[in-house]
């Protein structure tokens, strides 16, 4: 009998050891920024978003995820400067409703309450937050239906979720008060005293106040951002919080996946799974959703949509055959690197009555002679198009010469320069050394020996650099180890590409003269030679990060490193 009591409980001790060896994992699913956009956007490519397709995502990572927690960030309330879709109060008033029923019947854990919750006033925004059950949160906004924080149970995994709140929203709150936001420094230690695993915090403060928040308060270990912030604007991980950023108007869906060991985050994936016409719309949704608010939301191709009775129960698309349009484009044949599908496929969304004819340009002499048309491919329409009802929206991208509206080459894009001098053979390179694909760029491209022409702008009587004084200085001294050891320039841009945020330049360079390197780019001699290595940046208008121009008068640029077979493909022909 004493044997077996000891075996048993050597056995249990096994077991509660065994649990703290393996991590648990959960799931939070997340929007933000949607600004009550119902239905899918009316973009000229990958028309994704919409509720009814988010319902329906949400549902199939719950069978896969039970236990998630669905959050937003706030923002969800339509109106407003950054509301795309706004109509006029009452339309945009129901459509907020509409979006927030949605929400509920999706069944959101929580929302963060942000200033453009307070579009249409507090008494509006208090009506629905009273009839409609997501927690509703803000630690430093006070009223009877917002609550601070909520605690949840994801997977096992205890997880506190707090909001906050822009000081601008009192401005427009009538009278709810607004508290700094350091009111959640406090909260924050109670959570984890309280064995909450996980703090997550949506937040509507701008950048600098975030900033400042997650450098203060160690503990919180999610950072939604809820404000409009650019993908660039903050790392993935600052210090030991993860940041996550919804993405514009609900195209795609964020998704966490949380690995929680003893207590503490140790990782966080960020997936954004786009909300494509692939994804079924949910049945559910579709009951309270009519079927369109304005033009925008009625779209088919081929055809011109208008939204009858927008808004109302008995709301429907009219469909109509366009106008025909004719439209010339002229490329080379010689182009290897022109492609001019997306372009057209943009115009058909804007006029789908577009008919295309291609013309080469040896045969359009005459046509590129009269339009004065610098860069192919180039795209005409006649002044038919005047009458198309887009056109006062779209005629900034046009420019009327000689009867015709050229499609502007900043919005088509350049691929071909027409009477540019041929030189068989070349290959320069615009780039950045402070990208994060330039390492790997430089590996790629070295068996092709292109000229390299450094990303920096002339201005005034100095340069301009988008990675600021530190790019500049970079750039002179690229440009004097260049000059005075041609054969070390490479292998110094590769290696300082692996190694920018480095003040100790000199690791790349041995054998050489350091201090003639240093005077040279602190003198006359590097600014000189500077301009000269970007001055065909200004030439042929180049901005974009890893560009190419072969031959001197073909231009293309890549996403990433590109491919080397493929891009010996293209210098080939």
């Amino acid at each position: 009998m004493k044997g077996t009591k000891t075996i048993l409980f050597a056995l249990i001790l096994l077991a509660l050891s065994a649990g703290s060896l393996y991590a648990k994992e959960a799931t939070i699913l997340y929007t933000g920024n949607t600004h009550a956009m119902l239905y899918p956007c009316s973009c000229p490519f990958e028309r994704d978003g919409g509720i009814a397709r988010r319902a329906s995502l949400v549902k199939e990572m719950r069978k896969k995820h039970p236990g998630l927690l669905l959050l937003d960030c706030g923002a969800f309330t339509a109106g407003g400067l950054l509301d795309e879709y706004t109509q006029n109060v009452r339309l945009d008033m129901q459509r907020s409703e509409v979006n927030l029923k949605a929400m509920e019947l999706m069944g959101y854990d929580a929302v963060a309450v942000s200033n453009d919750e307070f579009n249409f006033g507090k008494d509006f925004f208090l009506k629905n937050a009273r009839e409609n059950n997501p927690a509703f949160l803000s630690a430093n906004l006070k009223s009877d239906k917002i609550v601070p924080y909520i605690i949840k149970q994801a997977s096992g995994i205890k997880i506190g979720v707090i909001g906050l709140t822009s000081l601008a929203a009192g401005n427009k709150s009538e009278g709810l008060k607004v508290t700094a936001y350091t009111v959640i420094d406090e909260l924050v230690r109670r959570l984890k005293s309280e064995g909450v695993e996980v703090v997550a915090v949506l937040s509507s403060l701008n950048k600098k106040d975030n900033l400042d928040l997650i450098s203060r308060v160690k503990d919180i270990d999610i950072l939604f951002i809820g404000y409009n912030a650019g993908k660039d604007e903050f790392e993935p991980r600052i210090g030991s919080t993860f940041i996550a950023l919804p993405f514009w108007q609900g195209r795609k869906l964020g998704k966490l996946t949380l690995e929680v060991k003893d207590g503490k985050l140790l990782n966080c994936k960020n997936e954004e799974i786009r909300l494509s016409d692939k994804i079924a719309d949910d049945p559910g949704i579709l009951a309270i959703l009519p079927r369109c608010y304005s033009d925008a939301n009625c779209k088919k191709d081929g055809l011109i949509g208008s939204c009858q009775n927008p808004g109302e129960p008995v709301a429907n698309c009219v469909f109509t055959e366009p106008n025909k349009l004719r439209l010339m484009v002229i490329t080379a044949k010689d182009c290897v690197v022109c492609n001019t599908e997306p372009v057209i496929e943009q115009l058909k969304k804007q006029f789908p009555g577009v008919s295309t004819e291609y013309i080469d340009s040896q045969r359009a002499e005459g046509l590129i002679k009269d339009l004065s048309i610098e860069v192919l491919p180039a795209y005409i329409i006649g002044r038919e198009v005047e009458k198309e009802a887009n056109f006062e929206n779209f005629k900034n991208n046009l420019e009327l010469k000689s009867g015709f509206y050229l499609l502007k080459p900043q919005v088509s894009g350049i691929s071909y320069f027409v009477r540019r001098q041929v030189k068989k053979g070349s290959l320069d390179l615009f780039c950045s050394l402070f990208d994060k694909d330039s390492a790997g760029l430089l590996t790629v491209l070295r068996e092709f020996n292109p000229d390299l022409h450094f990303l920096v702008v002339e201005k005034d009587a100095g340069f301009e650099a988008r990675n600021g004084p530190l790019e500049i200085e970079e750039s002179l001294r690229g440009v004097c180890v260049q000059k005075y050891y041609p054969q070390k320039f490479w292998d110094y841009l590769t290696c300082r590409s692996k190694n920018i945020n480095s003040s100790w330049w000199e690791d790349c360079l041995s054998e050489v003269d350091t201090q003639k390197i240093r005077n040279c780019a602190k003198g006359a001699e590097g600014k000189s030679l500077l301009k000269e290595n970007i001055a065909l940046n200004k030439e042929v208008q180049v901005s974009l990060n890893l560009s190419y121009l072969l031959d001197n008068y073909q231009i293309f640029s890549s996403r990433g490193v590109p491919d080397k077979e493929e891009l010996r493909k293209i210098i080939k022909k």
